[in-house]
C-alpha cells in the first residue's frame, strides 16, 4: 500500500508538472508489475482531475491503460470536469468519450447512467455532442441519421418530452460507429430521460448563444446563472457543475 501511495503522489506530481505521458507510463508499468487490480486501486484514490488529465491525452495509436480499467463512476466524476479545459471543438472530449464507453469490455449504458446521475452530466453529454446539435435535433424529430432531415422543424420542448418512448425506426447494429451515432441511439433508447435533458441542454446553450451570454464566463449581475429550460423527468436541465478553483482540470 505504501508503495501505491508513493505512486499516486509520483503520478500527481508529474500531472502538475504537465508531464502526462510520464504519468500515464507510471500507471501502466504498476499495472505491469502487481495487475490490473493493483492500478483499479490507483485509480479509485486518484483525483477526478488528474484521471481525467490521463484520459484526455489519448492516443488512437495505442491502447491507454486507464482507459481500459476506468470504472463507469470514476470515468464520469472525470468527464463532469473536461468543460474546465475550455476545448471549444470538444475534439479531445468526443475522443476521450468513444475511446472509454465503447471500448471492447464496456457496457455503454453503464458508463451513461453513472455520467447522468452526476450533476453536469447532461451537460458534459451536449459538449459531446456540439457538433452534432441539428443531427441530433434531426434524430429526435425523425428517428434516422438521414442528413437530408437535418433541416426540417424542431420539435417543441412539450414534444420532445411526449417523443421519449417511441420506437427505434433504425436498429442499434445499423448506427454502431463507435462515435455519435451510437451514442445518440443508445441515449434515446436506453436513457431516453438522459436524451431529452441532453436536449434541452443544448438548446439552452444555443439560446445562451444567441444572446451573447457566454457560458464561460460569469453571469451579470442580475442573471442567476441558470438558463430558462423546459421541465423534464428529472426536474429541470442539469446546471453547469460548480467546482472550486483548486479542483480545476488545468
Amino acid at each position: 500500500m505504501s508503495n501505491h501511495l508513493a505512486l499516486i503522489t509520483k503520478t500527481t506530481s508529474l500531472i502538475a508538472a504537465g508531464d502526462i505521458v510520464g504519468a500515464e507510463s507510471a500507471l501502466a508499468e504498476l499495472a505491469d508489475t502487481e495487475g490490473d487490480n493493483a492500478l483499479m486501486v490507483v485509480l479509485d484514490q486518484l483525483e477526478p482531475k488528474d484521471i481525467l488529465a490521463v484520459m484526455r491525452e489519448y492516443d488512437d495509436s495505442k491502447a491507454s491503460v486507464v482507459n481500459l480499467l476506468v470504472t463507469p463512476e470514476q470515468f464520469a466524476r472525470a468527464m463532469v470536469l473536461e468543460k474546465q479545459y475550455k476545448d471549444l471543438t470538444h475534439t479531445h472530449l468526443r475522443n476521450m468519450v468513444n475511446a472509454v464507453v465503447f471500448r471492447d469490455d464496456a457496457d455503454p449504458v453503464e458508463f451513461l447512467n453513472a455520467i447522468g446521475n452526476l450533476e453536469g452530466g447532461a451537460e458534459a453529454l451536449a459538449n459531446y455532442f456540439a457538433e452534432k446539435w441539428s443531427r441530433l435535433e434531426a434524430f429526435a424529430r425523425t428517428g434516422t441519421f438521414d442528413a437530408t432531415e437535418d433541416y426540417g422543424p424542431t420539435l417543441s420542448d412539450d414534444e420532445l418530452l411526449a417523443s421519449g418512448y417511441v420506437q427505434p425506426r433504425v436498429e442499434l447494429d445499423e448506427v454502431a460507429d463507435g462515435d455519435w451515432m451510437q451514442m445518440a441511439w443508445l441515449l434515446r433508447y436506453e436513457c431516453r430521460d438522459l436524451f431529452i435533458e441532453t436536449l434541452l441542454v443544448l438548446r439552452a446553450k444555443a439560446r445562451a448563444f444567441d444572446l451573447g451570454l457566454d457560458d464561460t464566463e460569469e453571469p451579470a449581475e442580475e442573471d442567476d446563472g441558470k438558463f430558462e429550460t423546459s421541465e423534464t423527468d428529472r426536474g429541470k436541465a442539469t446546471p453547469a457543475a460548480r467546482v472550486s478553483d483548486e479542483e480545476s482540470a488545468i
